[in-house]
């Protein structure tokens, strides 16, 4: 057989093959190459998945079990006839955005819950179980004890192009300890902390006189708007990949038993995801390539009693919920039979943006079912 007739039947052969492969055997399209290169995670403290999926409750809205100041502007600004309309006016951007967009995970309605896995069902528990991946019997306390356990913001800061380009804020004094800010060397401005972070210096000036100047009606806790407002300077200076945000006037007002004000925060924080995602939307590194994480630390009682209270023995504290938005979620809105842990955040931030927690953390839960392509 001379050479031209060996290439000749060589040739061939491969078309045939490659025919016979796309007819019999039909290969697997391409996995789309994953878009998400940036992260936002915002935790809302204590607010109850009943609130979120039906809107305001009416066995609270009142003065005896819910302290409510004037009933008739908290119902015309909050109530309506149907849990859907109500739970719209409550959280526009979660129900008119993520529901269309993304994903909800938590409602007992779609036969789908969402719980927390350690036992104490309060604060530093919960955040420790969701940014590690685990519940860690030790963490039993919400005491200022740096936290033994490395979270995923800790591990994404050491994989490559992450360093020094994740962030977190909260209200909370405490959660500097939650992220072993010393241990980590995360960026983490808490309470009434220092600004530190402005585009002018007269905007840093700005900023600082506006947290100097509100009551510290909590000594360990800043008001959400201080904390979002140096938030989104930040954000705006600094660009980071990483950036957590952690809201927590729902718990403050729900242990005060002001149902009003409560709903007040949660309608607020709504407001400021949006502003969050809406400015990511104007930016050439954020647009199309960042995805967003909603979640809670732990929910609160189910009845106008105990709607105030969390921990162990109150029945339904337990239960959160979790939302993600972004270019890597398929739009399934609220999710059906899907049952969730908070343990299971940790994951979804990493492998949202192509990391696998678990390779380093083999404790650490599994990212929330479907929640990236």
């Amino acid at each position: 057989m001379n050479n031209y007739l060996l290439r000749s039947l060589t040739a061939l052969l491969l078309a045939c093959c490659g025919a016979g492969q796309a007819i019999g055997q039909t290969a697997s399209p391409a996995t789309p190459a994953q878009k998400t290169t940036n992260v936002i995670l915002i935790t809302l403290d204590g607010l109850r998945w009943q609130d979120v999926f039906t809107g305001a409750d009416n066995r609270m809205l009142n003065k005896e079990h819910g302290g409510v100041a004037d009933l008739l502007a908290m119902r015309k600004r909050f109530w309506r006839s149907t849990p859907e309309q109500r739970r719209e006016v409550l959280m526009p951007f979660l129900w008119t955005t993520i529901q269309k967009e993304g994903q909800i995970f938590g409602d007992p309605e779609h036969d789908a819950r969402a719980v927390v896995t350690n036992p104490h069902r309060f604060s530093y528990p919960g955040y420790s179980e969701l940014l590690c991946g685990f519940a860690d019997p030790r963490i039993d306390s919400n005491n200022k004890m740096p936290n033994p356990n490395v979270s995923v913001l800790e591990w994404l800061q050491g994989r490559p192009g992450f360093a020094g380009r994740i962030a977190a804020f909260s209200g909370w004094d405490v959660h500097p300890f939650i992220l072993n800010a010393t241990r980590s060397q995360l960026f983490v401005e808490s309470a009434f902390a220092p600004v530190t972070v402005a585009r002018t210096p007269e905007r840093l000036a700005q900023l600082q006189a506006t947290l100097d100047h509100l009551p510290r009606y909590w000594e360990g806790f800043a008001w959400d708007a201080a904390t979002f407002a140096r938030a989104k300077e930040y954000w705006l200076v600094k660009k980071p990949r990483v950036l957590y945000l952690a809201l927590g006037e729902t718990d403050e007002w729900g242990h005060g038993r002001r149902y009003d004000l409560y709903l007040q925060m949660a309608h607020s924080a709504d407001a400021m995801i949006r502003d969050l995602w809406e400015l990511a939307q104007q930016d050439d590194q954020y647009r199309g390539r960042t995805s967003l994480v909603i979640t809670v630390d732990h929910g609160r009682g189910r009845t106008e009693k105990d709607w105030t209270d969390h921990g162990a023995k109150v029945d339904g504290a337990e239960e959160v919920w979790m939302a993600v938005l972004g270019p890597d979620t398929p739009p399934l809105g609220v999710r059906q039979g899907v049952q969730a842990t908070q343990a299971m955040v940790a994951s979804t931030v990493a492998a949202l943006l192509g990391e696998d927690f678990r390779q380093a953390v083999p404790a650490a839960a599994g990212p929330l079912p479907g929640a990236v392509r």
